[in-house]
C-alpha cells in the first residue's frame, strides 16, 4: 500500500505556538505530549502528522514489534533477545494512530491466536502501545475516546510500562511515547484525569488576517496538485528544522535551570492556583527544552514564561463555564519581578549560540524587497526555521441462542446492547459470543492439558465460551423547555435553568450527555442552546436569558419535538418542561385555542413515548393546575417546586434519568 503524502511541517502557516509545542515534546519526550484544542480546519491533525518528518530517526530493528531500544530489549521480544538478533538501523520515528473504537485487546495486546491454533503455544501479540514505544501515539478527537481506553492510557502513561494479565499470559513491556491529542470543544471537554496527563496544551484558532488565510489556501492547493514537488520546495527548511531538533536533543542534558528559576516556576503555579504538582515538573522540563531549542545552556525567565503559557492554562482551577486561558498581564508582572542581571555564561551551541533566525512575515517581506514567493508564518514568534490464515486445525463452534438484552441505566456504560466491543469475559451461556476469546481459551486449555495433536480438530467446550462486552455511551439528550414569559417569576425560572445546566455539564463528559434549552415568550419559542456537551458553548448560549411577554407554549412543544426528532438514537432523550402551563398564544399562522393546541402537542409527544418531566412553577394562592394537566397528557410526573434552585433542579433531573 502506498503511503499517503504528508504535508511538510515547516510549510504550516499561522500556527507558530502549535509548532513550538510539538517540537518541544520532540526535544524532550518526558514533557508528556500535547493536547491541541481548536476549531475545525485549523491544521491540528496536519501539524501532528507532519511532525514525524522533521524528527531525527531512531535506531531500531525493522521487524521488532516492540520498538526495542538498542541494548535494551523488552523481555517479551523474542526477536531482540535471540542469539542471532538483527542489528538495529536508523528508521523513522513510529507514528501510531489510536482509533476511537479500538478494543482493549488491540491497544494492550493479547494472545496470538494463530500460533495458539497452529501449535498450541501461548505467545503474546503486541498491541498499539507496543508499536508506539519510543514514538508518537496520536488520538484524533481524544475527548470522544471511550472511558475504558482512557483508563488504559492513564495507567500506562503513569508507569511507562504496559502490563498485560489475561488469558494465561503475564507480559509487560516498555511503553513510553509522546501522546498527541486533538479535539474540538464543540464535542465536549476532556476528563480531568486525562487532561492533566498532557504536558502541554495549545488553543488554536483560524487566522483572521486575510493575507495569512490566502497563503494557507495557496500552499494547500499547491500541495494537493503535486505533493512531491511541493515537498521538495520545502526540503531545505525541513532538513534545517530536523538538524535543530537533533542539536537540541544533544544539548538538553547540559541545560541548567538554577534555583531562582525553579522558585519562579513554583511561584507561578501557586499564584495561578494550580493544584497538580505535575505542573511544576512539566514546566521545569519545558523551560529547559525551550532553552535547548534556542541553542542555549541556561534557562532564562522568558523561557519560564513561555513554558507557563503551554503548561498552566489547562491545569488552573476553573469554575464551570469559565473560559480557559491565563491573565497574561499578571504573568508578565510575576516574571518581571524575577528578572535580574544574569551572569555571563557561554552558550553551548555552535557559532554565536543565537537562536536560528526567524522567518520574516509576509508584511516584512513586502516592506523589504517585495519577495512573496515563499511567505512564512504571520503573527507570533518562532524559534525554529483476528486473521487466522494458514491455521492447521479445523474449528467447530456451536454458538448458543441469542438472549434478549435488557437496557441498562444511563450510568452503565459496559455490557450495552450497542457500542464498541471492549473485552470478553467467561460466560457459559453468552448472549453475544466472543469468538476470538473463545478460541483462545480452547487453544490454551488444549495446550496446557497436552491434548493438542498436529492436525487434530480443536474441541471447544462450554467452559471455553466467552461473552462479548460492549461499551455503550449511556448518554442522554436532556431538552429543557423553559417558560420565559412574564406570567410567573420568569427570571427566577431562567436562573434556575442556567444553574441546572451548569451543574449537569460538570460531568457531561463522563456521562456523554447533551443538553439543549428552548425558551418561549412573546409570540414564539426560541432554541437558545442547540444540543451540546460543551460547557463553553452552553455559557455562550445562556449568557443572556430573555424574559417577559406572553406564553406560546404550543410552539415550544412543537420546537421540542423537532429537536428530539434530530437526536441520535444512541442518546435517549428526556424532556424537562418548566412552566405554569398558562398558554395564551397559539401556533404561528393559526387562530386555534392555545391550551387545546398544547394538549394536542403533548399527546403527540406521548404517542412517541418521549420520557418527560414537568416542573410546575405556578405560585400564589389561586392555582389553575394547568401544569399537572400537561403532565398527565404527556404521561409524565409533575413536581411542584416552590423554591426552584439550580442544584435542586439538577438533582431532580438526575434522579429521573436514573429511575428509567
Amino acid at each position: 500500500m502506498t503511503a499517503l503524502p504528508v504535508y511538510p511541517f515547516s510549510a504550516i502557516v499561522g500556527q507558530p505556538l502549535l509548532q513550538q509545542a510539538l517540537l518541544l515534546c520532540a526535544v524532550d519526550p518526558g514533557i508528556g505530549g500535547v493536547l491541541v484544542r481548536g476549531d475545525k480546519g485549523t491544521a491540528k491533525s496536519t501539524a501532528a502528522r507532519g511532525l514525524t518528518q522533521v524528527l531525527p530517526p531512531i535506531a531500531r530493528v525493522a521487524a521488532c514489534a516492540f520498538n526495542c531500544a538498542p541494548g535494551q530489549p523488552a523481555a517479551a521480544c523474542t526477536l531482540c533477545n535471540g542469539d542471532n538478533a538483527p542489528a538495529a538501523a536508523p528508521a523513522d520515528l513510529p507514528f501510531v494512530t489510536l482509533p476511537l473504537g479500538a478494543t482493549e485487546d488491540r491497544v494492550l495486546g493479547s494472545l496470538d491466536l494463530q500460533q495458539a491454533l497452529q501449535g498450541g503455544q501461548r505467545a503474546f501479540q503486541p498491541g498499539l502501545l507496543a508499536a508506539a514505544h519510543r514514538g508518537i501515539l496520536y488520538i484524533d478527537e481524544v475527548n470522544l475516546l471511550a472511558d475504558h481506553l482512557v483508563d488504559v492510557l492513564l495507567d500506562v502513561a503513569a508507569m511507562g510500562v504496559n502490563a498485560v494479565q489475561r488469558e494465561g499470559l503475564s507480559v509487560s513491556h516498555p511503553a513510553r511515547f509522546t501522546l498527541i491529542g486533538t479535539m474540538n470543544l464543540e464535542e465536549g471537554d476532556l476528563r480531568p484525569q486525562l487532561l492533566d496527563r498532557f504536558g502541554l496544551m495549545v488553543e488554536v484558532n483560524a487566522p483572521t488576517d486575510k493575507t495569512v488565510r490566502a497563503e494557507v489556501v495557496r500552499r494547500r492547493i499547491a500541495f494537493e496538485a503535486d505533493p512531491a514537488a511541493f515537498a521538495s520546495q520545502w526540503q531545505d527548511r525541513q532538513d534545517a528544522l530536523r538538524s535543530q531538533v537533533a542539536q537540541a536533543q544533544r544539548l538538553l542534558p547540559e541545560v541548567v535551570l538554577d534555583d531562582a528559576m525553579l522558585e519562579l516556576i513554583s511561584h507561578l503555579c501557586c499564584e495561578f492556583e494550580v493544584a497538580s504538582l505535575r505542573a511544576d515538573i512539566v514546566m521545569h522540563k519545558t523551560a529547559r527544552a525551550i532553552a535547548a531549542l534556542q541553542a542555549r545552556s541556561r534557562v532564562r525567565p522568558d523561557d519560564v514564561r513561555e513554558a507557563a503559557l503551554l503548561v498552566l492554562p489547562h491545569r488552573r482551577r476553573r469554575k464551570p463555564f469559565e473560559q480557559t486561558g491565563m491573565d497574561q498581564d499578571k504573568l508578565d508582572e510575576l516574571v518581571d519581578q524575577a528578572r535580574a542581571p544574569e551572569p555571563p555564561a557561554p552558550d553551548a551551541g555552535p557559532g554565536s549560540g543565537e537562536a536560528p533566525p526567524q522567518e520574516p512575515s509576509p508584511e516584512q517581506e513586502q516592506r523589504e524587497e517585495g519577495e512573496q514567493d515563499q511567505p512564512s508564518e504571520a503573527g507570533g514568534q518562532q524559534t525554529f526555521a483476528i486473521a487466522a490464515a494458514g491455521q492447521a486445525r479445523k474449528i467447530s463452534v456451536a454458538a448458543p441462542a441469542q438472549a434478549s438484552v435488557a437496557s441498562g441505566r444511563r450510568s452503565a456504560v459496559a455490557d450495552a446492547s450497542r457500542g464498541s466491543a471492549v473485552r470478553a469475559v467467561p460466560d457459559a451461556n453468552p448472549d453475544r459470543l466472543a469468538i476470538g476469546a473463545t478460541l483462545r481459551s480452547a487453544a490454551v486449555r488444549s495446550a496446557l492439558s497436552g491434548e493438542a495433536e498436529p492436525g487434530e480438530r480443536l474441541a471447544v467446550s462450554r467452559a471455553d465460551l466467552h461473552r462479548q462486552v460492549r461499551s455503550g455511551r449511556g448518554a442522554n439528550l436532556i431538552v429543557f423547555v423553559v417558560d420565559a414569559s412574564g406570567s410567573m417569576a420568569a427570571q427566577r425560572r431562567m436562573e434556575a435553568v442556567k444553574g441546572a445546566v451548569l451543574a449537569l455539564l460538570t460531568d457531561a463528559y463522563q456521562r456523554r450527555d447533551q443538553l439543549a434549552v428552548i425558551a418561549f415568550r412573546g409570540e414564539q419559542a426560541q432554541l437558545l442552546l442547540a444540543p451540546t456537551r460543551s460547557a463553553d458553548l452552553a455559557e455562550q448560549g445562556l449568557r443572556e436569558l430573555p424574559t417577559g411577554g406572553r406564553t406560546p407554549l404550543p410552539h415550544a412543544l412543537q420546537l421540542a419535538a423537532q429537536v428530539l426528532q434530530q437526536a441520535s438514537p444512541e442518546a435517549p432523550p428526556l424532556l424537562v418542561i418548566l412552566s405554569d402551563g398558562k398558554a395564551n398564544v397559539s401556533l404561528p399562522g393559526s387562530h386555534g385555542d392555545a391550551w387545546a393546541q398544547t394538549l394536542e402537542a403533548a399527546d403527540m409527544l406521548a404517542a412517541q413515548a418521549v420520557p418527560a418531566l414537568v416542573l410546575d412553577t405556578e405560585s400564589g394562592y389561586l392555582r389553575l393546575g394547568r401544569a399537572a394537566q400537561l403532565a398527565e397528557a404527556l404521561g409524565a410526573p409533575c413536581l411542584t417546586l416552590e423554591q426552584l434552585t439550580g442544584d435542586a433542579l439538577a438533582l431532580t433531573v438526575r434522579a429521573q434519568l436514573g429511575a428509567r
